[in-house]
């Protein structure tokens, strides 16, 4: 266990002593669904792997998803002003790490790895997955290296209650 600094009997960081490095550690102790996020439209196709996405919301159902905004190409999640949340299954492991960047696959070839559909909004859903959630966006909030999509879910398909596929301590696991 790395301890920062001590102060009575607890662990208290001090303001402003979070390293980058140490807390992206503390984050990668996170265990979370592994999603992809999808959009296309005017402002093009993209689809992403994300871990950063909760519920808002069930009345009216409203999502977040939060995106690195230092990648240019992700700025068409907001010019699209739609985008389809897809969590997926154990099986599906090579989508997660093709829409991640790992495998240096384009956009096109990481699309065709999967069977995809539209629903109300255009942008891909995941045959298979888990659950896909299809979004208008409704806000855009740009805070520090990200941007978080705060979507209204227009429409959704929920898939076979399989097992999900989880990222924790950087590595995938099957729930």
């Amino acid at each position: 266990m790395t301890i920062l600094t001590l102060e009575t009997e607890h662990q208290v960081l001090k303001q402003n002593a979070v390293e980058p490095r140490l807390y992206r550690e503390a984050m990668s102790r996170f265990a979370g669904a592994v999603h992809v996020v999808t959009t296309d439209g005017q402002a093009g196709r993209r689809g992403v792997t994300v871990i950063a996405a909760c519920s808002v919301s069930d009345h009216p159902p409203t999502i977040l998803v939060c995106l690195n905004r230092e990648k240019a190409e992700n700025d068409c999640f907001a010019g699209n002003g739609v985008f389809a949340l897809n969590t997926l299954a154990s099986d599906q492991q090579k989508i997660a790490d093709a829409f991640s960047g790992l495998t240096g696959l384009s956009q096109d070839d990481r699309f065709a790895l999967a069977e995809w559909e539209t629903v109300s909004t255009g942008a891909p859903l995941l045959n298979g997955a888990l659950a896909s959630f299809d979004c208008h966006l409704v806000e855009a909030k740009d805070v520090a290296t990200h941007r978080i999509l705060i979507g209204k879910v227009t429409g959704l398909r929920i898939g076979d209650s399989l097992r999900p596929l989880i990222y924790h301590h950087r590595s995938y696991h099957i729930l």
